[in-house]
């Protein structure tokens, strides 16, 4: 169970990260439009 509880938190840690990485790369090909 705790194997299983790690790698959901990994999941849900990834996905965070991911999220975080499109937000600035939309930032920034917003700062290149003005």
């Amino acid at each position: 169970m705790t194997i299983f509880e790690s790698l959901q938190l990994m999941l849900v840690f990834g996905m965070f990260i991911i999220s975080l990485l499109m937000l600035v790369v939309v930032l920034i090909k917003l700062d290149k439009k003005k």
